[in-house]
């Protein structure tokens, strides 16, 4: 490691940038990996707070406290008990390194302080010192009832002319939202949460000020109903302007129009159906010919087989979940994939037992799969593991060799002589990354699948249902 130029650890640990538990543990490598690492952690150090983790929250805020000046600690200390204990200047000026301001993040952080008198105190500290003339961010994320006056802290121009990424409810706070319309005109990615009222129609003039945008999400609260039609109309209508750079569509409730049909250059469409008026007229006779990525939940198997005939082979990846569908529709989906999709790399889908050997086709076909999620829907106990493990064994393409497996009843019937009879027959090929999502009674595999962790079978395995990728 030693040995290795600046260069090459820059792009290794970049590579890593996603793999916290990895960056930490080569931080104390030496000096120059530090030096790396740190920006790499801190450019979006709210990924790695959850809702339940007070702990790191609160450590998190003694880490920005650390940053205030002396001047803001002795305004602070007037006011609060927070600042009892000395807090040392840190080596780094971890701030300076954060690209992602997120709003909704730093509150949760700040509601760590038991004194609800003097919280403004405190927020006012904390927003002046993220947004200041020395930092330029990329990701911008505003929380709904937001009020606090950003756009008009010193240093919020350069703050925020750089920003890519902006997410915000539509009832936003009219009066940030247009300082922003002032200052961002370089968003490429915009995600807005639809809300049922209070929509605030100056959004649509943020979307006609931007030069470029290629990613649009449109979402919703789980099951929210009773959107306000015309708002949403208008909204929807303001994409045209953007209809030959947009690559890529998020949708979480019913269109209003047949806007996704201009979106001529679609590189990538997500659907999501649990909205409760979610209907699917906007998908008829819809041909998205450059698709490369589907993803899809709760949407009918006969809306998806559609979409998919109707791409031109460049479709690498699909992901389809939460659609029960019976025996027929499975067939024709599984034939409709490997018959359009010869680039396909990544597949989740729902499998019935009785079509084998039409997922042998599609094995054979897709030559450059390399991912392979089956959600078994072994409704009684007839499914046949050997039969599934045989055909992976002996069809699959030369790159195939992650594999994970879901289940949609209660009852993981997999016998342990059909997982050996897999492992033994995938000796001498790529080693396989083997996944369950939290399968029942999988203790009696652990030896074995330690065995052949060990004869170089298995490189690594997990069970556990969040983990989507390998």
């Amino acid at each position: 490691m030693s040995k290795l130029n600046r260069d090459i650890l820059c792009l290794i640990f970049e590579e890593l940038r996603n793999d916290n538990n990895t960056l930490y543990t080569c931080i104390s490598i030496n000096k120059t990996c530090c030096e790396i690492i740190i920006p790499l952690l801190w450019n979006n150090p709210w990924k790695f707070l959850r809702d339940d983790w007070e702990r790191r929250k609160k450590k998190l805020l003694n880490v920005i406290i650390s940053h205030l000046s002396d001047k803001s600690k002795n305004n602070l200390s007037q006011h609060l008990d927070l600042l009892t204990n000395s807090y040392k200047k840190p080596l780094f000026d971890y701030i300076s390194f954060c690209r992602h301001l997120n709003l909704n993040e730093i509150l949760k952080v700040i509601n760590t302080i038991n004194d609800k008198d003097n919280i403004s105190i405190i927020k006012s500290e904390i927003f002046e010192l993220f947004i200041n003339g020395n930092t330029k961010y990329t990701h911008l994320s505003i929380p709904k009832q937001f009020d606090y006056p950003i756009h008009h802290i010193s240093g919020a121009e350069r703050c925020f002319s750089g920003i890519e990424y902006f997410y915000c409810g539509t009832s936003i706070n009219n009066d940030i939202l247009v300082g922003l319309i002032e200052i961002c005109k370089l968003i490429k990615k915009l995600n807005l949460n639809i809300e049922t009222n209070n929509n605030n129609y100056k959004i649509i003039e943020l979307i006609k000020a931007q030069k470029k945008i290629s990613s649009i999400s449109l979402l919703t609260e789980l099951y929210s109903k009773n959107f306000d039609e015309s708002f949403c109309q208008v909204l929807e209508n303001s994409l045209i302007k953007h209809v030959n750079t947009i690559k890529y569509f998020k949708i979480t409730k019913r269109l209003t129009t047949k806007i996704l049909s201009s979106f001529v250059n679609l590189k990538g469409l997500e659907l999501d159906g649990s909205s409760h008026d979610m209907e699917w007229n906007c998908l008829s006779n819809l041909s998205l010919p450059f698709l490369q990525i589907l993803k899809a939940r709760r949407v009918p198997i006969n809306i998806l087989t559609y979409l998919i005939e109707n791409t031109n082979g460049f479709l690498f990846e699909i992901k389809i979940d939460y659609i029960r569908h019976d025996e027929v529709e499975n067939k024709k989906i599984i034939q409709v994939i490997y018959q359009n999709c010869p680039n396909l790399r990544f597949l989740k889908l729902l499998f019935r037992n009785c079509n084998i050997s039409e997922l042998e086709n599609l094995l054979v076909y897709c030559k450059y799969l390399d991912g392979l999620y089956l959600i078994i829907n072994n409704v009684d106990d007839a499914f046949d593991w050997d039969n599934l493990f045989k055909t992976l064994a002996k069809s699959s393409p030369k790159n195939l060799f992650k594999f994970k497996f879901g289940f949609h009843s209660l009852y993981r019937n997999i016998k342990l002589e059909s997982l050996e009879l897999f492992f033994n027959n995938w000796k001498g090929r790529h080693p396989m990354i083997l996944q369950f999502s939290q399968a029942n009674n999988m203790k009696p595999f652990t030896d074995l699948i330690e065995k052949y962790k060990a004869e170089g079978v298995i490189k690594t395995y997990y069970n556990n249902w969040h983990f989507e990728w390998f």
